[in-house]
């Protein structure tokens, strides 16, 4: 028999300060204790589940004193959905420890000269910031333990549990939270989860079980945009042909706002879109988002920033550090649909972008369209091996580049190439601070960092973006 390992739990202990990754950390006889679902200055009992020499992790079993730093949680299902988390942190001092957060890791990992950080810039929008959401339906909904023990009492079982529409529960794959509310996408959003789940539920029709990779309803995307298009993409296990029409004719009728609607088969043990392919139901099957005066269309699998009104805020602060005055050719790199090439190309001599995913391009080169851009071209493709010597005589060497790569970061060879390139002036727009910092350290061998300016995309979350501005040495 396997032997079952012992369960260490530190109790009393106080929370000193944030950690990576929106954990906390506490002490003890010299050893840094990760703590999940903590606020600096509770005092609390930790169970650990992983201890190593110097420090060890885990996440608390009870509460001994409450922070004053908290507040209450505006959503039920926080601490059990797997989307917020730092909701009990009142929103400055999440912008706090978010600042905290990019210096941090650019003084202990980048190990470069830096000036002084400029303060973060707060959403003004705290609630309903998400311009898309997605909703599971799942035949497996998570039951609170005190639920679940007065089901037992009343001799209700789980294959009584019909299943439910929400968000993944934290750390379980196969487990759905069911919402009433969530906060994060204005309605009509939760109106039409209810609306599909309803639906499916009064006829018997089946949620999917991600175990045994059967049943119908599985999946539901939805966009909007400020300028009031909504998009819905329901996503479906297998073809039903009269059920899904029944549907989809259902919430045409019911919610008239939805302008575009949208369905994918999904037969796949995963649940991406990349390669499957949504079919227009009704509409024109994309919708238009605005940011400033620049048009972008966005389709069911284009990526594009989830919060548009702090993606406005990012790309101006881009734009400044650019310091365009209609001289420069600019390489926007990891340009994905263009958008924030696009944002900056009024100050811009030339725009060329440069992506690996040859969709994103064809996206690019729409919206590049849409908004009349006559010196633009994108280019699908590795940047290091699409920029050349033939590619640089062709269309100019680069004064500026922009690059916004993802939570990985850039890869060695990437920073090779621009370190070989040698443009005046870098920016680099980051989702990962950390993953920027190791970045800068190797970009320092030709650059210096000039400006640094965190952008909080995402409130009540531990993610944050952050834009630097590198000028080539002159030495």
């Amino acid at each position: 028999m396997r032997k079952q390992k012992q369960r260490i739990v530190l109790e009393q202990l106080l929370v000193e300060d944030y950690a990576a990754e929106g954990k906390s950390l506490a002490r003890i006889e010299g050893k840094v204790i990760f703590i999940e679902g903590a606020v600096p200055g509770d005092v609390v009992d930790v169970q650990l589940s992983k201890s190593k020499k110097d420090w060890a992790e885990g996440h608390v079993v009870k509460i001994h004193t409450y922070s004053e730093k908290r507040v209450t949680p505006f959503c039920s299902h926080f601490g059990v959905c797997g989307g917020c988390q730092w909701q009990m942190l009142p929103y400055d001092q999440q912008l706090f420890y978010k600042q905290k957060q990019v210096t941090d890791n650019l003084t202990r990992i980048g190990k470069v000269a830096l000036p002084p950080i400029q303060t973060i810039i707060g959403a003004d929008q705290t609630e309903g910031y998400r311009n898309k959401i997605e909703y599971t339906f799942g035949s497996k909904i998570f039951i609170p333990s005190n639920v679940f023990r007065k089901m037992k009492e009343e001799g209700v079982s789980m294959d009584d549990v019909p299943g439910g529409a929400g968000f993944h529960v934290r750390g379980f794959f196969d487990k759905v939270v069911e919402i009433d509310t969530c906060y994060l996408q204005e309605e009509p959003t939760n109106l039409i989860r209810k609306a599909v789940a309803a639906y499916a539920l009064e006829r018997n029709l089946p949620f999917y079980d991600v175990r045994k990779h059967q049943g119908w309803l599985r999946n539901m995307f939805i966009r909007n945009s400020t300028i009031g298009e909504l998009m819905v993409n329901v996503v479906f296990g297998y073809e039903d042909e009269n059920n899904r029409k029944a549907l989809l004719n259902q919430l045409l009728q019911q919610f008239p706002q939805i302008t575009t609607l949208l369905y994918t088969i999904n037969t796949k043990h995963n649940d991406s879109l990349y390669d499957l392919f949504p079919q227009v139901y009704s509409g024109n099957g994309f919708i238009i988002e605005k940011l400033e005066d620049f048009s972008f269309k966005i389709s069911p699998k284009s990526f594009f920033q989830t919060n548009t009104r702090q993606a406005e805020k990012l790309y101006q602060v881009t734009r400044d550090f650019a310091e365009l005055n209609g001289s420069q050719v600019v390489y926007d790199l990891y340009c994905g649909t263009g958008s924030i090439g696009i944002f900056v190309s009024k100050q811009a001599k030339k725009l060329i972008g440069v992506e690996v995913v040859a969709e994103a391009i064809e996206d690019a080169k729409e919206n590049a369209a849409l908004n009349n851009l006559k010196q633009s071209h994108f280019f699908a493709g590795d940047v290091i091996d699409i920029c050349n010597d033939a590619f640089f005589e062709e269309h100019g060497k680069p004064d500026v580049i922009i690059t916004d790569p993802p939570r990985a970061g850039m890869h060695e060879k990437l920073i090779k190439k621009l370190l070989e390139i040698a443009a005046p002036t870098i920016v680099y727009v980051s989702c990962n601070p950390a993953t920027q910092a190791r970045d800068l350290s190797l970009l320092d061998e030709k650059y210096t960092v000039e400006k640094i300016q965190p952008v909080d995309m995402f409130p009540h979350t531990l993610h944050i973006e952050n834009v630097v501005q590198l000028k080539l040495r002159n030495d």
